[in-house]
């Protein structure tokens, strides 16, 4: 059976991302999905000086070996101030040094959400230029705007929009 690592890019307990893409991953149906969580994989954060005078991260070296696992990813990205979490940024930084393609040459369905209307979209297009050149082979994407009011006890209420990411989820799950 093919499987799917899901994770959200933000380190925050409450991380309404991971809620997403623990709700996109239960929509799967062909794969195992096992969710992720970016506080497992602590590292300090990435400068060459510090690269070059200490051993690589082993919260670096467990993300890395972790995704050696998988056939697909889905990522939900946070967006700080217009772009990735610093968290989430600092970590694929750190992976990156040993393996570029962070993403292994898989398929990624990337999402984002965020409290208001645009849904996390200017994220969504930094990253939709950058994980191609971090191994994404394709990438299906889906934008979830106003998660408080599209969002409720673990699913998304809007009708329209829940069929939207159910599409998203196929697609995605067509492809690996």
């Amino acid at each position: 059976m093919k499987k799917i690592a899901a994770f959200a890019g933000s380190t925050s307990s409450t991380s309404i991302n991971k809620q997403l893409a623990t709700y996109a991953g239960s929509k799967i149906t062909s794969a195992e999905v096992t969710v992720l969580d970016l506080n497992d994989f602590e590292v300090p954060l990435f400068s060459e000086d510090f690269e070059k005078n200490n051993e690589y991260p082993k919260g670096a070296e467990n993300f890395n070996s972790e995704l050696d696992k998988y056939d697909g990813f889905i990522v939900s990205l946070a967006e700080h101030n217009g772009s990735y979490a610093a968290a989430f940024k600092n970590l694929f930084d750190w992976v990156s040094r040993k393996n570029r393609e962070v993403f292994r040459n898989k398929q990624v369905l990337l999402m984002a959400t965020s409290p208001g209307g645009r849904g996390g979209a200017t994220v969504l297009a930094a990253a939709e230029g950058t994980f191609p050149h971090m191994g994404a082979a394709g990438i299906t994407k889906f934008s979830l705007g106003s998660f408080y009011d599209n969002f409720k006890e673990g699913a998304i209420v809007n009708e329209e929009l829940d069929s939207q990411l159910s599409a998203a989820v196929s697609a995605f799950e067509n492809t690996i």
